[in-house]
């Protein structure tokens, strides 16, 4: 039997289509294989919240909050299996030659889209369970909490320099120079800087301040004070974040302002040659760049930027592990057999009167399987990569 359970326009429109049958109230059941629905069950009109609507014949329906003419959503639970039912409750019978159909709205069509590359964390669980668990095989017994804890252990482990796992925000900077780390931030991969045409410019981390984590406020000799409780008085701005917001990016970076670009307008100029024609010895290359810097500032919890972003677009890349939401806790398929054999492993390298041969095949297993998973994930095309290579042999003349 096939893997796909989904029909064409279950995919690719997020649609579920039947007929009506000639009564007031249908039912429509909804694939499990799909987009779970979200229903604003506190409002009558559709909210952000919602991520579908119920049409008639093409005719968009109403919801109901209470019972009355409109629709609603009901979920149940059996043996951990969730069905969504959608119940549409018309004035009039709905004749068996009119189409109802439960469309999901844009953004969620989009995350059905892929979804055939990944396979769940409950399905690898209840695979190695069925693979791995049980008489006469390598595991006799093994608790299904430890299977799990292993599992989610990996998908942690992977994500931080195997998987597919790296999450981007299209933010813009504010005049107060930070932006809050995002809710599941683990390590930033890159930030950049976009310009008028969509290009991205790299910013940096730099050295040249930081962010204290403790501002101490301090009496006339220089002790730091303490409140009612004994505690260190903190101020609520670092004196050195303040300052670094006022800097000048000119200072810095060497670059030449617009009044010193026209001072320089003819070659004849000496200046010209010494300052403008790329002839300025000294500047070191991790400030001579006008992208800007960021710094991480653990005490506020956010990414502090240099002045001259402010009002810039930027993209943060950050990477997860996987696990802060539901909806994440997926696996890409070509890393399937690497996260099996890493629970294996796992598990056998902790059970006592486990012989240690098989704890070292095992751990010689999830090397290799980790390497292939990499490799595979890697996504490397020849056509690519030659197309980056070419020109790269060319004689560069004086």
């Amino acid at each position: 039997m096939g893997l796909i359970k989904e029909t064409n326009a279950q995919y690719y429109a997020g649609e579920q289509v039947q007929v009506g049958n000639g009564t007031a109230t249908n039912t429509i059941i909804w694939p499990s294989s799909m987009t779970p629905l979200i229903w604003d069950s506190a409002a009558t009109n559709i909210t952000s919240i919602d991520n579908f609507k119920v049409y008639v014949d093409n005719v968009e329906q109403t919801k109901a909050v209470l019972p009355a003419n409109g629709y609603s959503l009901a979920s149940t639970t059996t043996a951990g299996a969730v069905t969504q039912t959608i119940v549409l409750t018309s004035a009039v019978n709905i004749p068996s030659t009119s189409v109802i159909s439960v469309r999901l709205i844009q953004k969620s069509i989009w995350d059905n889209y892929g979804s055939y590359s990944y396979t769940s964390l409950v399905d690898i669980v209840n695979n190695f369970i069925v693979a791995y668990v049980g008489m006469d095989k390598i595991i006799p017994r093994a608790k299904r909490s430890d299977v799990v804890f292993h599992a989610k252990r990996g998908l942690q482990e992977f994500s931080y320099d195997t998987l597919k796992s790296v999450n981007s925000q299209e933010l813009t900077v504010p005049p107060s120079l930070s932006l809050p780390i995002p809710q599941d931030y683990v390590n930033y991969v890159q930030l950049s800087r976009v310009d008028a045409s969509g290009v991205k410019h790299i910013i940096y981390p730099t050295t040249l301040t930081s962010n204290p984590t403790q501002p101490l406020i301090q009496d006339a000799s220089g002790q730091p004070t303490q409140g009612s409780f004994g505690n260190n008085l903190e101020s609520l701005q670092s004196i050195t974040d303040a300052r670094w917001a006022k800097n000048n990016n000119f200072d810095i970076t060497g670059q030449l302002t617009s009044s010193q670009i026209n001072n320089f307008a003819s070659v004849d100029n000496f200046d010209w040659w010494k300052m403008a024609y790329g002839q300025r010895y000294g500047l070191e290359p991790e400030v001579s760049q006008k992208n800007g810097w960021f710094t991480i500032n653990e005490r506020e919890g956010k990414f502090s930027f240099s002045s001259g972003l402010a009002n810039n677009l930027i993209i943060l890349e950050y990477i997860s592990d996987g696990l802060a939401y539901d909806m994440d806790t997926k696996i890409p398929k070509m890393a399937e057999e690497a996260l099996y054999m890493h629970i294996a492993y796992s598990i056998l390298s902790t059970k006592s009167n486990v012989q240690e041969y098989i704890v070292q095949r095992f751990k010689k297993d999830r090397r290799a399987q980790l390497r292939n998973a990499k490799i595979r994930l890697s996504n490397i095309k020849l056509e690519e990569f030659t197309q980056v290579m070419r020109g790269k042999s060319k004689w560069i003349k004086h």
